[in-house]
């Protein structure tokens, strides 16, 4: 048996936008009456405009921001693919250039106290005569920087790779320290083993993540002989192929392991300050060295 409605609830059922439209909808989160042009569809019943911005809103306030999800943690390796795609970019430049580009970000030692930048910017040049230089390099970063961003998070991993590199552009400057301190001696020694030269390449960030590697191999579950045997193949293969600046491999892979070694003792979230102080740390010690051979030789860097 059904009841009618009173007279009066049925005259006040009008949109409160439209009042003169009269319906029997309602909004399903305020309850508030709405006719069909105001309605919008929703998992269960209609809502208001006003309801539908609210939760618009709500939403747009629970996303994470542009920096926090490029920094943040994901499954896809955003940092890796984006330096990838710098290096690629960045080597059309050096051939759009006429080789202008590579002059100015090359790292040549002897003028790092009045360019600084070429230190990191180096490591994203590539040979414009050799192609199997860049090749090789952005091979070696897709097959071992995937597994490590997802391991430690893009934030970690960018700064894992940017001081490797500033790690690998040391192992130079210290070579022509050498030079320096010999008389420029160092470069006759082992048949020109020693010799300095201006560099350009990524290989000391890519050392650096593979010192990395054999450093949180066991936290990642890799086996120690598959990772060893990449970088001593690697390792040596900068000894025997000419024109390769092995100081530089082995300047990124010294670093990228001390890195690694902060971020496996200091892996408990409580412990996020003293990962950030101890790659600070190094960071610092970096800087510190390369002040050190330009203060005690100045003539040599400018």
């Amino acid at each position: 048996m059904s009841i009618p409605a009173p007279q009066a609830e049925i005259d006040s059922e009008y949109c409160y936008r439209h009042p003169d439209r009269q319906s029997f909808i309602h909004c399903q989160r305020c309850g508030r009456t709405i006719c069909p042009q105001c309605q919008t569809q929703a998992a269960v019943g209609v809502q208001c405009p006003e309801c539908v911005r609210d939760g618009r809103q709500q939403l747009a306030a629970s996303r994470p921001g542009l920096l926090a999800r490029l920094i943040g943690t994901g499954s896809t390796p955003v940092v890796s693919y984006v330096l990838i795609g710098l290096c690629v970019v960045i080597y059309l430049a050096q051939w759009l250039s006429g080789g202008a580009l590579t002059n100015a970000w090359l790292l040549d030692p002897r003028l790092i106290a009045s360019q600084p930048w070429r230190l990191i910017t180096s490591a994203f040049l590539h040979s414009t005569g050799f192609i199997p230089h860049l090749l090789f390099n952005m091979y070696a970063l897709f097959i071992f920087g995937p597994a490590l961003e997802r391991f430690l998070g893009r934030a970690r991993y960018l700064a894992l790779y940017l001081v490797g590199a500033l790690g690998g552009s040391l192992g130079v400057v210290l070579l022509y320290q050498l030079a320096i301190a010999t008389q420029n001696g160092s470069s006759r020694w082992l048949g020109g083993f020693l010799a300095w030269g201006p560099t350009l390449g990524a290989s000391g960030a890519i050392f650096a993540l593979m010192g990395a590697l054999l450093v949180l191999r066991k936290a990642m579950g890799l086996r120690l002989t598959q990772i060893l045997i990449v970088v001593v193949v690697n390792v040596a293969f900068g000894f025997i192929a000419p024109g390769i600046a092995w100081q530089a491999h082995l300047g990124g892979l010294g670093i990228g392991a001390a890195i690694a070694g902060v971020y496996l003792a200091s892996r408990r979230p409580e412990q996020k300050a003293r990962q950030v102080l101890g790659v600070a740390g190094i960071t610092a010690a970096l800087v510190a060295v390369l002040l050190l051979c330009v203060l005690s030789s100045p003539g040599y860097y400018f």
